[in-house]
């Protein structure tokens, strides 16, 4: 009888342990699980980096576990078709066909109104120094949209206005955290320039190269970069007013190193025009290619299917991108970790550069090389974003499937 006890014991220790450690693995897949998922329309739900999940309530396309009011469909993910883990969102939506692109291109954009870039004081006739624009309660990236009720595209349409008050208040349109408000702003004569002044910097327009990333062959609809144009004084976003992307020619690249990012040196095509730019957000820049772009850029590119974030999964893949020339090359990464409840709609993936070649050109990734698109088992899944400082072998990117959300926004 005492045997029996202490087998009994025995086993409810064991079974408890095995309770908490199969509990202990649920709250890690919970955490590292996605919070919704899209799939194509009849797929069963697989998740490729965790092969041991499935999603029990919707096997083979049957009708979830249930939908609530506005019609997303949810359903469990459980550990080995038992333990349930976490309870999702699921969307049902065909993958698109997109061309995947890795062409340089050049970025020409025209601002929504005018950014404060830096403030400064203005040296008045009785040698007093006063700086307007911050006594107005003006910040460094605030975004000037009008002033006396004209509309602003330029830095001299703002100093034109200022120059004309004769110091009498204007009343000028700010946005700042996507909010728009009135603030009157009080010029100073200056006593060096000898004009009325604001006491600010400006900047109306923005230029760089990146690469693309995917179009529509149908649409025209493109997408580049993985990750928004912010101004280079103030990291804020810059709203677009108009936009153009151009060709651009690679002509070298500064190699990369620890502490020293490396960036493509390229030169813009003047003369020629890809198409137009209407989108600055997150997760890019958007815009429609020109019939001709379309059929050019589709010479040297190839068509692929979209992944959806649960078809990615650690291992070799590769990027497509140009460090010479205008022709895209593959080049092979490994990707390394995924992360898919990223707070940063850019940062869902952490790749590496394996490819000698690449390497021994670049080091890796480099400032221009954003926007490059990944592929993984004949899938279009990604783009790459960032390069590491610390190791330009490495770097973030984004899930092709939160690019891919913006169009036809």
């Amino acid at each position: 009888m005492r045997l029996k006890r202490k087998i009994m014991k025995s086993t409810a220790v064991l079974l408890s342990a095995g309770m908490l450690s199969l509990f202990g693995t649920a709250v890690y897949y919970s955490a590292h699980l996605p919070s919704s998922l899209t799939s194509e329309t009849g797929e069963n739900i697989k998740i490729a980096e965790y092969p041991e999940i499935s999603c029990c309530n919707y096997p083979m396309g049957v009708i979830p576990a249930s939908k609530n009011v506005s019609g997303t469909n949810t359903a469990t993910l459980t550990l080995f078709g038992a333990i349930p883990v976490k309870n999702v969102e699921i969307h049902e939506a065909e993958a698109p066909t997109l061309i995947a692109g890795g062409n340089p291109f050049g970025i020409k954009l025209l601002m929504d109104g005018v950014m404060v870039t830096e403030l400064g004081e203005v040296e008045t006739e009785d040698g007093k120094k006063i700086c307007p624009a911050e006594d107005a309660g003006i910040k460094v990236g605030d975004v000037i949209k009008s002033a006396d009720g004209q509309n602003i595209t330029s830095n001299d349409e703002l100093q034109k206005i200022i120059n004309e008050s004769d110091g009498r208040k204007i009343k000028l349109i700010i946005s700042r955290e996507e909010k728009d408000f009135p603030i009157f702003l009080k010029p100073e004569y200056s006593n060096d320039s000898k004009n009325w002044r604001g006491g600010m910097w400006v900047r109306d327009s923005i230029a760089g190269i990146g690469t693309m990333t995917f179009f529509n062959k149908t649409t025209g609809e493109f997408a580049g970069l993985g990750h928004p144009v912010c101004d280079s004084d103030t990291g804020e976003l810059v709203p677009i007013y108009s936009g153009e992307a151009v060709p651009v020619e690679i002509t070298d690249a500064k190699k990369g190193s620890k502490g020293i990012p490396g960036e493509l040196h390229g030169q813009f095509m003047y003369g020629g025009s890809l198409g137009i730019l209407n989108r600055n957000n997150s997760c890019g820049v958007y815009g429609m290619l020109s019939e001709s772009a379309v059929q050019s850029l589709a010479v040297n590119c190839e068509q692929y299917k979209m992944g959806y974030r649960q078809e990615v999964k650690t291992g070799e893949a590769e990027i497509l991108t140009t460090v010479s020339g205008d022709t895209p090359q593959k080049y092979k990464i490994e990707i390394e970790e995924i992360d898919y409840n990223s707070p940063e709609s850019t940062k869902n993936m952490v790749i590496r550069i394996t490819d000698k070649e690449l390497l021994d050109c670049t080091g890796g990734i480099v400032q221009g090389m954003s926007g490059s698109p990944i592929i993984q088992n004949g899938k279009l899944i990604g783009a790459v974003t960032h390069v590491f400082v610390s190791d330009p072998t490495k770097g973030y990117a984004i899930f092709a499937e939160n690019m891919a959300e913006y169009f036809n926004k």
